[in-house]
Formats: structure tokens, sequence, C-alpha cells
């Protein structure tokens, strides 16, 4: 029967080094993959700083509180504050998530010259005077307009991003460009060297816009996000975040960063819900998207690590397995997993892939029923990852109950985890009882 299950193991293991591993990578390493990955990264910060500016300026207190005790006198207090100076907290919000689609196109028309080894700033700069043109109309002549710049916007911005490089660096690869004496100095020289291609993007995306505009009565950000929203609503269900849990499970299996290799997809969804759920806050609407934040890591195996943690502490009698616990306590307690993957090691370990696969279904499944049924809040900001898991998962979503499920669904991974690694744990006494023979 062991000889089976290895036989089986095997050919489990062969077929994803041969199939799927090699189109993991490709994907991982595709220049315009890697270019949203990387430039969506610019917006964690971003997404902090209006996150905790929009919980300060609209604080989650409900009517009818009074000050009876400390507690409800700062909650009373902060009401206040917020009440008068709403406008004021509320500027660096409106100019982060509220014009986030500038962000993006900014971070990913960046990356992507710079993997050309295109002048990045000129590129960036055109790409998002592109944008712009397209997405800010001005309402009169003396006011811009943001309507169009904020969630709504995010995947037009990352298409109009990549399209606007690809045609400079079509124009520049083909010489059609303005060149000046080289007596001319190169940082005087470099941004006429895009002007041709800028023209030729800002004709083409306004006759783009137009042509919308007659079509549909909206402008083109308007139909990229009518044609992106179906997909949206796709990605963001129940079985499509199961599957991405379980690919991400599989790919740290192999010793793959599974969080990297998925967020090339992952990101701009979870950002753009993310986004959607911070603009329906603000204004005080139903929160519409579940899947968005840091929802994947927070009701993940964030938890199921944790588990292990707990276990290998108390219950696990191996020096590795002991050790590995001590070491690893204060790095997983602020969400720092790698001590933990490559120590225990659950690389190629079945007896840690199993449960870290079942917790996975079950933490998610949970988390994502009982937000859909109203029961737990949404996520609508985003924190630092270092912040432990149930106080992120309230902070995100403004929910007290979101702790009491966090903590319920950590008792029942240790009670899944519980028989693996108490059967690896009896494997390492074993070897360890050899060692010392």
């Amino acid at each position: 029967m062991s000889k089976e299950k290895g036989s089986m193991m095997e050919r489990f293991q062969s077929f994803m080094e041969e199939h799927i591993l090699p189109v993991a990578s490709k994907i991982g390493s595709q220049r315009h993959m890697a270019s949203i990955r990387d430039g969506m990264s610019l917006l964690i910060p971003l997404t902090i700083i209006g996150g905790v500016a929009m919980i300060l300026a609209i604080p989650p207190i409900p009517a009818g509180i009074e000050g009876t005790n400390f507690f409800y006198n700062f909650l009373l207090a902060w009401k206040d504050f917020a009440s008068n100076f709403y406008n004021t907290l509320m500027v660096p919000y409106n100019l982060t998530i509220g014009i986030i689609s500038v962000y993006v196109v900014m971070g990913i028309s960046y990356q992507l010259a710079r993997s050309y080894e295109l002048n990045a700033i000129n590129n960036m700069v055109c790409a998002l005077l592109v944008f712009l043109c397209i997405a800010g109309f001005p309402e009169n002549d003396l006011v811009f307009s943001t309507s169009q710049l904020g969630s709504t916007s995010m995947f037009a911005g990352i298409i109009i991003a990549i399209a606007v490089v690809e045609i400079n660096r079509f124009f520049t690869s083909h010489n059609i460009c303005i060149k000046l004496p080289s007596s001319v100095p190169p940082n005087v020289a470099a941004p006429f060297n895009v002007l041709i291609p800028t023209i030729a993007n800002i004709v083409l995306f306004l006759a783009l816009n137009a042509i919308c505009f007659s079509a549909i009565g909206g402008g083109l950000t308007t139909l990229i996000y009518k044609v992106i929203q179906p997909l949206l609503s796709a990605a963001g269900s129940l079985p499509s975040i199961l599957l991405i849990n379980i690919l991400m499970t599989t790919f740290w299996f192999f010793g793959i960063h599974g969080a990297n290799m998925v967020s090339i997809v992952v990101t701009p969804i979870t950002t753009a819900a993310l986004a959607v759920n911070a603009e329906a806050y603000a204004t005080g609407q139903p929160l519409p998207e579940i899947f968005a934040g840091a929802i994947n890591s927070v009701f993940g195996n964030w938890i199921t690590y944790t588990a292990f943690l707990i276990i290998m502490i108390f219950v696990c009698k191996s020096s590795q397995l002991k050790s590995i616990g001590k070491i690893a306590s204060v790095p997983t307690l602020f969400n720092i997993n790698e001590p933990m993957i490559f120590g225990i090691p659950t690389v190629l370990n079945i007896l840690t892939f199993i449960p870290l696969l079942l917790c996975s279904i079950i933490n998610f499944t949970t988390a994502y029923i009982l937000m859909d049924i109203g029961f737990l809040g949404r996520f609508f900001t985003t924190l630092p990852f270092t912040v432990p898991g149930p106080l992120q998962a309230f902070l995100a979503t403004m929910d007290w109950k979101t702790i009491p499920v966090w903590f319920i669904l950590l008792a029942v991974d240790i009670v899944v985890c519980l028989p693996f690694l108490k059967m690896y744990d009896k494997q390492l006494l074993a070897k360890e009882a050899e060692e010392q023979a």
C-alpha cells in the first residue's frame, strides 16, 4: 500500500513538473504580466493610507450610543472629531483610492518601459496623459472631473498603460521620432524622442473614445468596464476562489512562492474589488464585493500556519518540530510564514500539503458564506501584512464578529492538522532515534 501511494505521489509530482510548473513559470516571467504585478505593488501603501484615512473619517459607530463608560465616551469623541474634520480627513482617501486608476497607469507603464529598456519616466508621463485625456473629462473650464479615475477605470488603465508603451516602443524601434543634434544634452533631447509617439497615442485614443461615445453613449473606460465586469464577477465566485487557493497551496508544495504566482491574476481583481468596497463604504452603501483586499490571506493559510505553530509547540515531541516552532513563533504571529514553510519543511511534504489544502478550502468557504449572507462584514481597506490575522480581519472590515470567527476557524484547523502533524512528528522521532543509535 505504501508503495502504491509512493508511486501515485511520484506520478503526480512528475506531472506537475512536466506540465504545470513550466506553464506557471512562463506566465510569471511574461513581460506584461510581470509589469502588471510589479506595477500594482505601488498601490499597497496608497490603499493603506486611504483606508486608514477613511476609517478615521467614517467611524463605524452605531447611533444611540450614550457616554455611560470610558469606551463609549471615546467612541463619541471620535465621532465628533470625524464629523468636524470630515473633509480634511477624507483628503488622503480621495487622492489615493479615489483616483486609484491614475496610480495603476503610472506603475504599470513605468515597469513595462523599464523591461524594454525605454525611458521609464517619459513613457509613464505619456501613458498618464493619454489616460487623463479619455478618463478625466473637464466638467467645465475650471473643474477637473475625477469621477472616472477610481476603481471602475482600473482595468482601462491597465490596458491603456500597456498599449501606450507598446506604441511608443514601435515608434522608437522604427526611429519615428524627433532627433536633435548630438550637441543637445541628453536630458533635453530625451522628451522629444517621445513627442511624436505621444501625439499619435493621444489622437488614437481620443478617436477611439469618440467612437465609443457614439456607439454606446459612454467613453472607452466605460466600454472596457462593461466587458470586464462579467469576468470579474466570475473570478470572484466561490469555485474560482477555491481553485486559486488550491493552485497557490500546490505551488508552495513544490517550493514555488504560491502567493507570487497567483498574484499576477489575483492582485488586479482584489485591488479593484477593494476600491469598489471602499467607495461604497465612503458613501454609506452596502459593500458589493467579497473577494477583496487581503481576504485570501487573512482567511486562508495564515490561520493554518498558526494552527501548525500551536501543535508544534504544545503537542509535537521531535526536536526538529519543537525547535522550528520556537524559532518561527514570533514571525508566524506576524504572518511571516517562510521559517515554517522551509523549516518543517512543507515543500514536497504530503503530510503538511493535505491539511494545508483542506484547511484552505474550509477556511475560505466558511468566510465566503458568512460574508455572502451578511453575517460578516466585507473587506474595504488594506493594512500592512504584518498586522496579526484576527486584528487585521477586524480593522479591514470594522466588524468585531470577524475576530471570534477567525479563532473558531483556528480551532477547526488545529483539529484537522493534528493527526497529520502527529504522523509526521512520529516519523521524525523515529529518524532521530536512528541517528542517536
